[in-house]
């Protein structure tokens, strides 16, 4: 069944406070037109401001993005080189509307290892936007969950050593706080575009109970209409966090 176009905001239901989404299917969009892989990463830089202009509006208040993974280094580096012009494009045009917007920009995963110049750009669209007060965009580069794991282990092994913390204090709330999310909620709802029935290390640990939606449309088709379905299958779910609801 096709649900209206009508937005969220209409329906009786909450809003999702987190909402994070899993980009996929630029390269099969692409395949499907005869064109180049990087032909659908263009494309998909369409949908990106669609959704994010859309979750503002809606009343999201942290939308998390799978922009590149710790495995996309893998690609051919004509494809990787690519990607990293298109963040840098991204951030260096956008930056500017999402202030106005209040929209502030934030990243999570291993950024010293993006190329310098799209460090530079996003790291300066970071500042650009720290004002912003409305939406947080939250973008997950150059990111593994497992490394986020990983690194989170480190740094509290750290404390121990350093006798900031002892290992009987280490529960959840400690090791939360040593994520590179520390400073968001989890998210509510997990959308996968292209029918991919998988999160593929993505926020392993924050997902414990996240509301997952995948949708068999590409990521170059999805829109605000798309979200809007999204969020209404979401709305009419029953979150019971492992917990038995009665009444």
């Amino acid at each position: 069944m096709t649900e209206p176009k009508d937005s969220p905001r209409e329906r009786k239901g909450d809003i999702p406070s987190h909402v994070a989404i899993i980009m996929d299917g630029n390269g099969r969009w692409a395949k499907m037109k005869g064109r180049p892989r990087i032909f659908g990463h263009r494309a998909g830089m369409e949908s990106v401001r669609d959704v994010v202009e859309a979750a503002g509006e809606l009343g999201i208040r942290v939308l998390t993005l799978f922009a590149f993974s710790t495995e996309n280094w893998s690609r051919p580096r004509s494809e990787v080189l690519a990607l990293m012009s298109l963040l840098r494009k991204y951030t260096l045009i956008e930056k500017e509307e999402l202030r106005e917007k209040g929209i502030r920009v934030q990243a999570i995963g291993r950024v010293a290892e993006l190329f310098p110049k799209a460090r530079e750009a996003l790291e300066e669209a970071i500042e650009y936007t720290a004002g912003g007060e409305k939406m947080i965009l939250n973008l997950a580069i150059s990111y593994s969950g497992r490394v986020e794991i990983i690194d989170a282990v480190r740094a509290i092994a750290r404390d121990v050593q350093q006798g900031l913390i002892r290992p009987d204090e280490i529960d959840e709330r400690v090791f939360s706080d040593h994520l590179y999310t520390k400073d968001l909620p989890d998210p509510d709802l997990l959308i996968r575009t292209s029918g991919e029935m998988r999160i593929s290390n993505f926020l392993l640990y924050q997902m414990a109970y996240t509301e997952i939606y995948v949708t068999d449309v590409l990521w170059p088709d999805f829109r605000r209409d798309d979200l809007y379905r999204a969020i209404a299958a979401y709305q009419c779910r029953e979150r019971r966090f492992g917990r038995v609801v009665t009444g």
